[in-house]
């Protein structure tokens, strides 16, 4: 069956969706699945499926297609279904595990539905894959389930290219925001989604500004438009004559790739921007508590430094702390600050 599968997909004008994660970090650890696909299968045509906050990302991968805009519910969705349907599609890949992606591949008519068997789905499905008993990295995942479908896996290593046209904009975009053009940069990403236990104090991260504009390097904050209280919090820390360039909720994602490009390091919690940051290869300092390394660490075409600090109750996987948030609390400024440096 999977010989079959592969040598359909194979086939020249046959039309592949693939349904991407629905997180930015997901969608970047699946690109290695993506990636496997593309490579074995030059005689197909593939799109990718994803939520608004995650298609501009595929605009930065290649091999794809074009990218069907799919949001959760409501008009978004009916409007998604359409469009899928119109696309004529010969099989979906669904790596999210939901219901929903099942559902939506069904009611758009596509023939095949390849995907593991996850959430009562299977019915919807026409290849349904066992799910592996024991959860590895996540990317690691993802390659498992095309590998079921006559994928051989590949490197595991995400990979995204900053555009010309994105460096350039970005570096604009850093001068108009009060970047002098000469002083080093390292990006700073305090944001995270699924609740706060994600992220290092504020005033960690603004002791750590500090720190690096003694070393004459400016601090520039990244991240997305739910993550402007994170920035602003940050700012408040740093208390007046102290700044940093903020960006947050000021970049798409090929702008962010030209901005990390420009950048020597990338400090992050656990979050997509850490993910996208590895993919990109921004050299990169990542910040664990709540979550679990082994299963969401970074990985990229560098070598990550992953830091925690471990105590009894990690990984909790809880969005907020119910106790002292020592897992966070106890990575020091100057753990991170030396880790920053090594790395830069």
């Amino acid at each position: 069956m999977e010989t079959e599968n592969l040598a359909h997909a194979q086939s020249a004008g046959k039309r592949l969706i693939v349904f991407a994660p629905n997180w930015l970090g997901d969608a970047v650890m699946a690109l290695p699945a993506i990636e496997d696909v593309r490579r074995q299968a030059p005689g197909a045509s593939i799109s990718v499926a994803a939520r608004p906050s995650i298609a501009p990302l595929f605009a930065l991968v290649p091999g794809i297609r074009d990218v069907v805009v799919v949001d959760r519910r409501g008009a978004g969705w009916r409007e998604g279904v359409r469009q899928l349907r119109e696309g004529s599609f010969d099989a979906a890949l669904l790596l999210p595990n939901s219901l929903h992606s099942a559902l939506t591949a069904w009611r758009a008519g596509i023939p095949e539905r390849w995907g593991y068997r996850a959430q009562g789905r299977a019915a919807l499905l026409t290849r349904a894959i066992r799910a592996p008993a024991a959860r590895g990295h996540q990317a690691h995942d993802y390659q498992r389930l095309t590998e079921a479908l006559g994928f051989a896996p590949g490197p595991l290593e995400p990979r995204l290219d900053a555009p010309a046209d994105a460096r350039r904009a970005a570096a604009d975009l850093l001068a108009s925001a009060g970047w002098n053009g000469r002083s080093p940069l390292v990006a700073l990403a305090p944001g995270a989604a699924y609740g706060g236990a994600k992220r290092w104090p504020a005033g960690s991260f603004a002791a750590l500004a500090t720190a690096l504009a003694a070393d004459d390097v400016a601090s520039v904050l990244v991240g997305g438009v739910a993550d402007a209280a994170a920035g602003t919090d940050v700012i408040a820390a740093l208390g007046s004559g102290k700044s940093v360039v903020d960006l947050i909720g000021r970049t798409d994602l090929p702008m962010l790739a030209g901005v990390l490009a420009q950048c020597r390091a990338l400090v992050s919690n656990d979050s997509g921007a850490m993910h996208f940051g590895a993919a990109v290869g921004v050299p990169l300092v990542a910040i664990f508590g709540p979550t679990n390394e082994r299963e969401t660490r970074p990985i990229g075409r560098l070598d990550p430094v992953v830091l925690s600090h471990d105590v009894w109750c990690r990984p909790c996987m809880l969005r907020e702390c119910p106790l002292t948030h020592r897992c966070m609390r106890g990575v020091t400024v100057e753990t991170v600050l030396s880790a920053t440096r090594r790395a830069s």
